[in-house]
């Protein structure tokens, strides 16, 4: 994770000023900025446009209650072109303003410097295969909705209850390829990373190669090299498992990264409630070597 951690160092020397250059820390770890911001998410809890601006305005802060700079002059040297901006990002985060931290007794919040490391203890080795797939086509039916990595969203439950058993029966015809089945599927349309809190668009489909029937939207997708791993457990806590295992352990030991390409999931339950179920996890990968 060394090469991870220069990413994080190269975001830090890069708080004072204007835009942190994510390009540049991506190039420093040899990775994509996609696979940077993907990963991060999984790993941190939050995106990492949000740890930026944690920890600039935690730095900030340390010049903010010192006193010996006007507020414009902090905000101009952390790249604000105003101290009302400046003012509105340092209240965001710490819940007061600038001229009410310099008081005494203000209680402000810090976000900690992160760093990536690599856990071995107890860990079993992970289980996965590697295939090549033409292109084919997502059919099924499709809704915006709010990316949640954690604990399910109610939001995507209430749309896929809400489907027809017809629709399940036309999912099941459509399927003429692996994955096999029923697909959960995230189109990350800017192709920046899936953040947690975006709003984005979903797909319940099959991988096929059929034409879509009146009323199915389809996603059109390349053909790629995939990344194919399994897990069997409690869910949606096994698959969330599967993502942090895959960003935390799997990326950094083998010579692949991610591609901006949607990420599909197959979920064989096995009971009704879908408290447990059999996952595979599709992630589109290109040689890093």
């Amino acid at each position: 994770m060394e090469l991870w951690n220069r990413a994080l160092d190269v975001i830090e020397e890069a708080l004072e000023g204007g835009e942190v250059d994510v390009r540049q820390a991506a190039a420093a770890a040899l990775t994509s900025e996609y696979q940077l911001r993907r990963v991060f998410s999984v790993l941190a809890g939050m995106p990492l446009s949000e740890y930026i601006r944690r920890r600039r305005m935690t730095v900030a802060a340390r010049a903010v209650r010192e006193g010996e700079e006007a507020v414009q002059d902090i905000a101009v040297r952390y790249g604000y072109t105003s101290a009302d901006a400046f003012a509105r990002a340092f209240r965001a985060v710490h819940g007061v303003g600038p001229v009410q931290a310099r008081r005494p007794g203000a209680v402000l919040r810090s976000q900690p410097r992160l760093s990536f490391h690599l856990s071995i203890d107890g860990r079993t080795d992970m289980e996965y295969r590697i295939v090549v797939k033409p292109a084919f086509r997502i059919v099924g039916r499709s809704t915006r909705a709010t990316v949640v990595f954690e604990g399910g969203s109610p939001e995507l439950d209430r749309f896929v209850r809400a489907l027809p058993d017809s629709v399940w029966a036309t999912l099941e015809e459509l399927s003429d390829q692996e994955p096999q089945g029923s697909l959960s599927v995230w189109n990350d349309v800017d192709g920046t990373g899936l953040v947690e809190g975006m709003a984005a668009e979903y797909y319940l489909g099959a991988a096929t190669n059929r034409p879509a029937p009146a009323g199915y939207d389809e996603l059109a997708i390349g053909a790629h090299t995939w990344a194919v791993f399994t897990a069997s457990g409690p869910f949606p806590v096994t698959l969330e498992a599967l993502w942090r295992s895959v960003g935390g352990e799997w990326l950094p030991a083998n010579p692949y990264r991610l591609l901006p390409v949607p990420q599909l999931v197959r979920a064989d339950y096995h009971d009704d409630e879908g408290t447990h179920a059999d996952v595979e996890l599709w992630l589109a990968v290109e040689s890093a070597a």
